[in-house]
C-alpha cells in the first residue's frame, strides 16, 4: 500500500476502526508466517509464532511513531519475538550443516507405490524441497539464520536490516556474507539444485517417508506455497545461495477476521489496547 493510505489505516486502526485493522494485518500476515517458517522451520511452530507477533503488532500498534515504514516496524517486533521469546522444534536438538550432510551421505530407500499413497513422485519430491530448504537454515545460528533471511529472501537493504537487528550496518554485511558462504559451500556439496551429481529429493522420498520427514498424505509445505517459482538458473556458483533468494514465498491460512473477533471481544486485549492508547 501506499504511504498516504499506510498512515491513514494506522490512525484510524488506533481509534478503533476494526476494518482498517484487518486490512493492515493482512498487509503484513504472510511476511511474519514466511519469516516465522522460515526462521523455525516447521509450519505448526510458524503458525503459532505469526499469532503472537500479529497479537504483538496490535497491542503497541499506537505506539508506532511511523518513523519507518510500517511492516519495518513490523519486521522489528517480529524479529525480537522469533530472537528472544520462540523456541522451535529444533532448540533441544541443534542441527549443523555437518549433522545434515552425515544424514544425506547415509544413503536412499526406495519409495514404493505403497509409502506414497499413490502421491506423484513429483509432487512429493516439491514437498521435500521446501521441507528441506527451511530446516537447512536451522544449520545456521538464529542471529545469522535472521540475517540471512532478510537480506537473501526478503532483500532487505543492509540498513534497513541492520536497524531492524540493532547492529551496524557493515556488521550486518560482514555476517550475511559468511552465512551466505556456508550456505553456498553446503549446497554445492549436497544439493542436486546445484551439483547434479550429489542428493536428489526424488532420491530421498524413501528415507523421508520411513523416518516420518514426509507424510504423502500431509503436504504441510506445499499447502502454503504461495508463488511456485523454483530456481532456474544456477550457473554463478558465487551466488549459490540464490536458491533461497528464487525459491518461493508462503501464505499463512491465518483467517485475519476471525483471528480478530475473537481476540477484539477478549477484556484482556481491549484492556492492553487502552493502555497503549493512555501512555502514547
Amino acid at each position: 500500500m501506499d504511504k498516504k493510505n499506510e498512515q491513514e489505516l494506522i490512525q484510524a486502526a488506533i481509534q478503533g476502526d476494526s476494518g482498517a485493522l484487518e486490512e493492515l494485518l493482512l498487509s503484513v500476515r504472510d511476511q511474519i508466517f514466511t519469516l516465522a517458517l522460515r526462521m523455525l522451520g516447521s509450519v505448526t511452530d510458524a503458525e503459532d509464532a505469526a499469532s503472537e507477533i500479529l497479537i504483538k503488532v496490535m497491542c503497541n500498534l499506537s505506539a508506532f511513531r511511523q518513523e519507518s515504514a510500517f511492516s519495518t516496524w513490523v519486521y522489528r517486533i517480529a524479529v525480537n519475538t522469533l530472537l528472544t521469546t520462540r523456541k522451535s522444534m529444533f532448540a533441544d536438538q541443534p542441527l549443523s550443516f555437518e549433522i545434515m550432510g552425515q544424514d544425506i551421505e547415509a544413503g536412499y530407500i526406495e519409495a514404493s507405490q505403497k509409502d506414497t499413497c499413490g502421491v506423484d513422485h513429483e509432487v512429493l519430491a516439491d514437498e521435500l524441497k521446501l521441507s528441506c530448504t527451511n530446516v537447512m537454515l536451522q544449520c545456521l545460528k538464529p542471529e545469522d539464520r535472521c540475517i540471512f533471511i532478510l537480506g537473501t529472501m526478503f532483500k532487505l537493504d543492509s540498513q534497513n536490516a541492520a536497524d531492524i537487528l540493532n547492529i551496524s550496518a557493515e556488521n550486518y554485511r560482514q555476517r550475511l556474507s559468511r552465512s551466505r558462504k556456508k550456505v553456498g559451500d553446503f549446497l554445492k556439496q549436497y544439493c542436486g539444485l546445484v551439483n547434479k551429481d550429489s542428493c536428489s529429493c526424488q532420491k530421498r522420498l524413501g528415507v523421508a517417508i520411513k523416518t516420518h520427514r514426509l507424510n504423502p498424505q500431509h503436504l504441510e509445505y506445499s499447502d502454503h506455497v504461495k508463488i511456485e517459482n523454483f530456481i532456474q538458473n544456477m550457473e554463478d556458483l558465487d551466488e549459490i545461495s540464490d536458491v533461497y533468494r528464487e525459491e518461493v514465498r508462503f501464505c499463512s491460512h491465518l483467517e485475519i477476521k476471525e483471528f480478530l473477533k475473537k481476540l477484539l471481544q477478549s477484556r484482556q486485549l481491549n484492556e492492553v489496547m487502552n493502555e497503549g492508547r493512555e501512555t502514547a
